[in-house]
């Protein structure tokens, strides 16, 4: 698979690492999930699927991800949502499809409000819109808030490994980007793919952000048995087929 790599120098010295495929049009740009990276198995498939029918493909990753520069606790919803704006701007051109995952929808819908004109489109995969102030605040317990008063930083448990660790900026910065109840003005076309069994993500918070995006053309796909990941083969084979329905406008 031919792929260019690079780095796309911000002005505060940090760089974000990202990955491209040249083909035609609309570029399909992955935005990934909170502490994920493009080397997921899902930004992969994507990227095997562009190769293999011609079509333009960028993946990246934010501030504090995967091969970016800087420290993940310093990340804010702030930071990320201008990281990808500056990505769309610096290599992209022409229409585009917005594929985000997990927090990556939060940041696609974002993107797309701001960059409109340019958006032929969205993919989002359990997305984890608002989910600083709607799904992780109310995980706090009093002696999880005392810590985050005391210290700055919560040590959030993960399924995935070690503790996440969540600052008070994040949590605080969050709350400025807050999209629900909606309305959300994006109007292009939407496929929503969603987990019913995802535990980080409940399909009814994904469900309320298809009803609040003001799209006509929007199809909410329910994976009854399907997790957070969403990266098992089938689940794999749904996300490119909404990719290939987008495709072809």
């Amino acid at each position: 698979m031919q792929e260019d790599a690079g780095f796309l120098d911000r002005p505060d010295g940090e760089r974000l690492a990202w990955r491209r495929v040249a083909g035609s049009g609309p570029t399909f740009v992955w935005l990934g999930g909170f502490r994920s990276d493009m080397a997921g198995s899902k930004a992969q498939a994507l990227a095997e699927w562009a190769a293999a029918t011609g079509r333009a493909y960028v993946r990246f990753d934010y501030f504090g991800h995967g091969e970016s520069s800087g420290a993940f606790e310093r990340g804010t919803i702030t930071r990320w949502r201008e990281d990808a704006l500056a990505v769309l701007d610096a290599l992209t051109e022409g229409p585009l499809v917005l594929v985000g995952s997990s927090m990556g929808g939060w940041i696609s819908c974002l993107a797309a409000v701001v960059r409109a004109d340019r958006i032929a489109g969205l993919v989002l995969i359990a997305p984890a819109a608002d989910f600083t102030s709607a799904l992780m605040a109310p995980e706090m317990t009093a002696a999880d808030r005392q810590a985050l008063e005391a210290t700055g930083v919560w040590l959030r448990p993960s399924d995935y490994g070690d503790p996440y660790p969540i600052s008070r900026s994040l949590l605080e910065d969050g709350a400025r980007w807050t999209i629900l109840p909606g309305p959300v003005p994006v109007t292009a076309p939407v496929r929503i793919l969603q987990g019913g069994a995802d535990p980080d993500v409940p399909w009814p918070h994904a469900l309320a952000l298809a009803q609040a995006l003001a799209s006509e053309d929007l199809v909410f796909s329910l994976i009854k048995d399907g997790d957070h990941r969403l990266s098992r083969p089938q689940d794999l084979a749904r996300l490119i087929a909404a990719a290939e329905e987008l495709a072809r406008g």
